[in-house]
């Protein structure tokens, strides 16, 4: 029998609001009426589990032994109705054998009137009784839903018939089947591979990388055609989980118009979505999508379909003809179809885009551009600014001693210089996340709280530097060690805190490579601070006197050490050369996130 509108519409409404998650609890009071799961996907049609009872006549307060059995089954819903109507309540109510394996539930205003699962357990058989209430219609149906995992499931699969004595025959037709809830249309496999021609001319493309083949694995592919009224939609990609494109009105997940084609046992499910906050997509009705058709080939997953510009009897579903930001994200499937939160940022496109609009070829990036320039400034400020002036200031007194710029000597004016820039720089870089995160994030870890320490640590050394003690004052030795050890500090905690940034989600840079990448840096900075310390040390030696003041942190060593000045100089050169390739290596990398 088909499924009346009310229902339907019930259904909808449920499936709506429900959570991906399904109901592996067994707490299914949501779908009384339907009896459907909202997993996002059709019923199958030819039910494999059986309902059977131990007698057909009943009296008012009888108890009727139930019986579910078959294949492996993982949750399941039973209910008793008017075997002439339906898709009225539910009648009677159950009670237990194995609470193990089984609850009872309260529909409608019938108490125990239910009896549901109680984990994700495969079973095989459940045994009930039904108690047959003193108002009971003269012929009652058993009916159930099984599912056998997320995505395949039966709906209201069709019991025996029990009677009262004496009742005439029911009225046909009775038996509800699986056919009779289908919710999508028709899904066809693909034969062949849809391609990029038209990107830019007939149709709306969004590719990453830039103008790759969606035939390959590695291409991220989303493309809009307007036909008449209605617009078709190709989606590829890597074909390991899910892929899903949503539409948003801003460029935070929440509130958007989901798509998702998820690869299950090796088939492709196609469901409309909606992304309620940061939580799970809510699967809806397949039944506003046309012409679904999917191919797995290759690594490579691609779906296509149609769906109308304007949808206003699906709530949740947007207008096609209005402006929108566009996300395309990809992501893990478990068995059965349950999808996992993507483990990278979504692709966005850079402005806000009309799909039915004047077609374009455009691309996207998986990190905002505040978080990219926040990277970027942090990358400049201490790879190569703050590390220059450190060395500077340690190696070059003796060899830029009588060298002055602006009445101060050449080595502390260069120093001063590149750390007040380092400051600045930091400082910028520091309010972007807090700009664009409107706030503290509580998904970036350990990052934001050093990130903190080394604001706080940079701000006190600039401060300290400025209340500097004369050099020959009591408190130049103490305020030298101070100098040394908060700047060290922030160093260190700078670097850990860049290692720990380039692999969240905002940001992303390709992995390992950014790992291996800054532990070269590091030991670069290392060698070449070792090699000028080994250097100083050998110059040291040539001196029969040494003076108590050489070994002081930060004084000048004696006249001896500025023998090496071309030696140093070399070094520092070679030593700049090189932070400004690993800077741009870094600012590359982060240019084509």
């Amino acid at each position: 029998m088909e499924l009346p509108g009310l229902a339907f519409a019930v259904w909808m409404f449920i499936c709506f609001y429900a959570s991906v998650d399904g109901y592996p609890s067994g707490k299914v009071r949501e779908a009384c009426t339907s009896m459907i799961p909202c997993h996002g996907s059709s019923p199958q049609l030819s039910p494999e589990h059986t309902i059977t009872v131990n007698g057909t006549e009943f009296k008012p307060g009888d108890n009727i032994e139930v019986h579910l059995s078959g294949p492996d089954f993982e949750g399941f819903f039973i209910q008793a109705r008017d075997a002439e109507h339906l898709d009225s309540p539910a009648v009677g109510s159950f009670m237990l054998v194995d609470r193990r394996l089984s609850q009872l539930l309260t529909c409608g205003r019938t108490k125990s009137s239910a009896v549901s699962h109680t984990s994700k357990a495969k079973k095989k058989y459940i045994k009930v009784y039904w108690i047959a209430p003193g108002d009971a219609p003269k012929h009652v149906q058993f009916l159930a839903t099984v599912v056998k995992k997320y995505k395949i499931f039966w709906v209201k699969i069709p019991g025996p018939i029990v009677s009262q004595p004496n009742a005439l025959s029911p009225t046909p037709p009775l038996h509800a089947t699986s056919e009779a809830v289908s919710t999508s249309h028709p899904v066809s496999y693909l034969s062949k591979p849809f391609n990029a021609s038209g990107c830019g001319s007939m149709k709306f493309c969004i590719r990453n990388p830039s103008n790759c083949d969606p035939e390959s694995a590695s291409c991220f592919f989303l493309s809009f055609r307007q036909e008449k009224s209605s617009v078709f939609i190709e989606m590829s990609g890597p074909s390991e989980g899910y892929l899903a494109f949503a539409l948003s009105r801003d460029q935070w997940m929440g509130g958007d118009d989901a798509y998702l084609c998820v690869n299950e046992d090796h088939r492709v499910h196609v469901s409309p979505a909606y992304l309620k906050g940061r939580s799970r997509p809510v699967l809806d009705s397949e039944n506003a999508l046309e012409d679904v058709s999917w191919r797995l080939v290759d690594g490579v997953l691609q779906c296509s379909f149609r769906r109308s510009i304007r949808l206003p009897a699906y709530k949740g579903r947007f207008n096609l003809d209005a402006t929108y930001y566009i996300f395309l994200a990809d992501g893990e499937a478990s068995e059965g179809g349950l999808i996992h939160k993507h483990r990278r940022q979504p692709l966005i496109t850079n402005g806000i885009y009309n799909v039915t609009g004047l077609p374009h070829d455009i691309g996207g990036s998986r990190s905002p551009r505040l978080i990219k320039a926040h990277g970027a400034l942090m990358f400049v400020a201490w790879i190569t600014t703050v590390s220059i002036g450190v060395l500077v200031a340690r190696f070059f007194k003796p060899v830029w001693s009588h060298s002055f710029l602006f009445g101060k000597e050449m080595w502390f004016q260069v120093h001063r210089m590149l750390m007040l820039t380092t400051v600045t720089l930091t400082s910028i870089s520091f309010v972007l996340p807090f700009i664009y995160r409107g706030g503290w994030s509580q998904q970036a870890g350990f990052h934001p709280y050093l990130g903190c320490t080394v604001m706080a640590l940079t701000i006190f050394q600039a401060l300290m530097a400025g209340f500097r003690p004369s050099r020959h004052a009591p408190r130049r030795q103490l305020f030298n060690w101070f100098h040394w050890s908060t700047g060290t500090t922030a160093r260190i905690l700078a670097v850990v805190t860049m290692f720990l940034g380039m692999d969240l989600p905002a940001l992303d840079l390709p992995d390992p490579w950014d790992t291996y990448t800054m532990i070269g840096f590091v030991a670069w900075h290392v060698g070449i601070d070792v090699l000028l310390e080994i250097h100083s040390y050998c110059l040291v030696r040539k001196v029969e006197v040494i003076e108590d003041d050489r070994v002081q942190i930060l004084q000048s060593l004696t006249s001896a050490e500025a023998e090496g000045r071309l030696f140093k100089q070399i070094v520092l050169a070679i030593y700049i050369c090189g932070n400004v390739v690993f800077l741009i290596a870094f600012l590359a990398a982060i240019s084509q996130i």
